[in-house]
């Protein structure tokens, strides 16, 4: 029998709960507001409010979902810094999906002639040629 793998500890931390509100325009994205709450459902004032900004972005390979945290003090002053950080999140997943692609890139290994199998290596061994 094949040793039993431990499951992940399921358990709550109930000094990070909070309660989620949700906001939406409806065209452009969705704000949640995670407000700190005791174990008791009251607001737990010792902590500070998070906003949470969403977006969509549309990719050949489908929707990628982009969240990203609004510095905020109300839900006004999330809505206004929306676009800014919005734009700001987009642009660093678009860098880093790039440089995601430059390492796979760079992961190839092209054997070299004659370090394959057989007489002769595998056929197309040489350097690596970028376009």
């Amino acid at each position: 029998m094949a040793a039993e793998q431990k499951s992940p500890d399921m358990k709550m931390d109930p000094a990070s709960l909070c309660r989620e509100d949700i906001f939406t325009d409806r065209k452009m994205g969705t704000i949640r507001r995670l407000v700190p709450i005791k174990t008791d459902g009251t607001e737990d004032t010792g902590r500070p409010v998070l906003y949470i900004g969403e977006a969509q972005l549309m990719t050949p390979m489908g929707t990628l979902p982009i969240n990203f945290p609004i510095e905020a003090k109300s839900l006004e002053e999330a809505v206004a810094k929306y676009g800014v950080t919005a734009k700001a999140a987009v642009d660093r997943t678009m860098k880093e999906l790039t440089e995601m692609r430059r390492q796979a890139a760079s992961s190839l290994v092209i054997p070299q002639p004659g370090a394959g199998i057989g007489p002769g290596g595998l056929p197309g061994g040489g350097k690596i040629q970028i376009p």
